[in-house]
């Protein structure tokens, strides 16, 4: 059994018979009355996130998790199709569950697949990727003189993201999946 004090973001336990995802969550301890755990939580099932608050100390059933290599094919319009790399097995994950990390997947790229309890839940991207830049605004000379600044930028998976005046169109840079942030170059 899993302890509230034992919870970590990305963490899956069962709440009601539900799998769900733990997003975020925060310790409270009020002044009066007993301690509590905040919490964000996805349910696996539709990807639908609830707030939830729980006693400190309660105890839930710890999921089975695993993550497997896959291979990004293509987009089945409401469906995202995954090769296993060992196996050459295809299956296809609900294109909402993998929403947010899709728009930092090209085809043929290889992601981390989710399974709980053995089915499909959930793409994991690296905290940091190497991307081309196919859209910007030109940085004009003198743009810097007051110790820097920003520009959209448009990379080749469609994502706008903010970058230095020095960066150009064509260069490959590095961007946190996380906060969608300008790294460096790559």
């Amino acid at each position: 059994m899993i302890s509230t004090n034992q919870f970590k973001n990305g963490m899956h336990i069962e709440v009601d018979g539900k799998i769900m995802r733990i997003i975020e969550f925060q310790h409270v301890k009020p002044g009066k009355g007993g301690a509590f755990v905040r919490t964000k939580l996805r349910k696996i099932e539709d990807g639908s996130v609830q707030d939830k608050t729980f006693r400190a100390g309660e105890k839930f059933r710890p999921v089975r998790t695993e993550s497997r290599k896959m291979q990004y094919l293509y987009d089945s319009g409401d469906m995202v199709v995954f090769m296993d790399s060992r196996n050459y097995d295809q299956i296809e994950l609900p294109a909402e569950l993998a929403a947010d990390a899709m728009k930092w997947v090209q085809p043929n790229d290889e992601v981390e697949v989710l399974f709980v309890d053995e089915s499909p839940t959930d793409v994991q991207v690296a905290s940091a990727i190497d991307m081309k830049v196919v859209k910007t605004e030109p940085g004009l000379k003198g743009d810097t003189a007051s110790g820097g600044g920003s520009k959209s930028a448009t990379l080749e998976s469609g994502v706008e993201v903010q970058v230095p005046l020095f960066i150009e169109e064509g260069e490959l840079i590095r961007v946190d999946t996380r906060t969608a942030e300008y790294v460096s170059r790559a």
